[in-house]
């Protein structure tokens, strides 16, 4: 059994568990805006971001957001904005589904 205790200032669990962090608007803000900034100038693989772009997302999140993070955990929110792409784009081509893009 591992003993595990939440850091509020850091907002992760720290321990002998695997670094999990709750991420917030501002944290998805940050990556978000790293990963297109990079998109935009070609540095996506087919297998996932240039090695390079982690670290600036790294340090983007950390600057803007004042806290620790690490390729794991940007790794795995990345994991978690395609699943929710998955399920948005599965109901944006639902039959009988409609979406105003002007009004929403």
């Amino acid at each position: 059994m591992f003993k595990v205790k939440w850091d509020m200032e850091k907002g992760k669990k720290s321990g002998s568990g695997r670094g999990y962090i709750s991420w917030n608007d501002d944290m998805d803000k940050a990556l978000l805006d790293t990963f297109v900034e990079y998109y935009n100038k070609g540095d996506k693989c087919q297998n996932g971001w240039k090695s390079h772009v982690y670290t600036t997302a790294i340090k983007n999140v950390r600057e803007k957001c004042n806290v620790e993070i690490t390729k794991d955990n940007i790794m795995s929110r990345n994991k978690t904005f395609d699943k929710h792409h998955i399920i948005i784009n599965g109901m944006l081509e639902t039959s009988g589904f409609g979406w105003d893009w002007n009004k929403n």
